[in-house]
């Protein structure tokens, strides 16, 4: 009895990791296919002097003022803090999800919406860091329209982190964390829709297609990502960190500083300010979370069937 429940663990443990590795090879897969879509739609948030077009045209100004290969300038730290943010959020997200199935009760949305969070924090305080310097790394090099903003100069990964320690001080690495950490209802709403629409799917042991498993993932991140998009903005925002005499940042990023960067958005822009490069941002939020989401949910299954595993254990 002690020998199969350890076995069981074991599984369990082992499973949690193939979803895990599963999602960030899902995610980093998505993301490079659809990573101009993320160039449009930073500079957009960062550069309050561009002016808001279309997605096509946005891109084209910038391959013709950067060169082509300036719309996936900041590819490889991007794609590194999404491997690691994917991983640590999928291991974290599954492994509650088996804690909960070994529980009382049946799935519900309001179990997967606070598992999400209580993931997605988790994800925030390890990898906050990461994406800090992969924004900088990502807007080096830019012709801004905006005076007001900084050009950095690093070398790289590593070089970046360094030269923020020595600057701007440690504390600087969670720039943005407060509002990182109420986005984690992103996420948190995106998996609670999927979790939701997937159970219905596959009511009665019905088999869900790759294609529904796309427009799943679709409508879930199209709705997550309206709904939280203006403090997404405010989050790059104190992540770059790179304004003139403005003093924001610090290791939480004041609710003060939040609000401040709301108001001057709305004063500079109006309310649809807050809503500057959505298009960009739905296009490949959108598209990326549907892909990952298939190569995840195929990647996951195919494990599975190789290692033997039953169906019933997987769920």
């Amino acid at each position: 009895m002690s020998h199969n429940g350890g076995s069981v663990v074991g599984l369990l443990s082992y499973e949690t990791l193939v979803h895990a590795v599963a999602g960030a090879t899902g995610s980093v897969t998505a993301m490079t296919v659809f990573f101009p879509l993320d160039t449009a739609k930073s500079r957009l948030q960062m550069d309050d002097k561009r002016k808001a077009q279309s997605t096509p045209v946005i891109l084209a100004e910038i391959a013709k003022e950067e060169g082509f290969l300036a719309l996936y300038r900041g590819w490889f730290p991007v794609i590194s803090s999404l491997c690691c943010s994917n991983f640590v959020y999928f291991y974290t997200f599954n492994a509650l999800k088996k804690v909960a199935a070994s529980g009382p009760g049946k799935p519900r949305p309001s179990k997967d919406l606070l598992m999400g969070m209580v993931a997605g924090v988790v994800n925030v305080i390890l990898t906050t860091p990461m994406w800090v310097v992969n924004t900088r790394l990502k807007l080096q090099g830019v012709r801004f329209r905006n005076e007001d903003l900084h050009q950095t100069h690093y070398r790289g990964i590593f070089d970046a982190f360094s030269q923020i320690i020595a600057n701007e001080g440690v504390g600087t690495l969670w720039n943005g964390t407060l509002p990182s950490l109420i986005l984690v209802l992103n996420p948190a709403v995106q998996f609670m829709i999927y979790e939701a629409m997937k159970r219905k799917a596959g009511k009665g042991g019905q088999k869900i297609s790759s294609a529904k498993i796309f427009l799943i993932g679709a409508i879930a991140k199209a709705i997550a990502t309206t709904a939280t998009y203006p403090l997404q903005t405010i989050q790059a925002i104190l992540r770059f960190g790179q304004y003139r005499g403005d003093g924001k940042g610090g290791l939480m990023g004041s609710i003060s500083n939040i609000f401040f960067l709301f108001m001057d958005r709305i004063k500079k822009h109006g309310f649809l300010g807050l809503y500057k490069g959505l298009e960009a941002k739905l296009l490949q939020t959108v598209l990326t979370a549907a892909l990952m989401f298939v190569v995840y949910e195929k990647i996951t299954a195919a494990t599975f069937r190789l290692m033997g595993l039953s169906k019933k254990l997987k769920h």
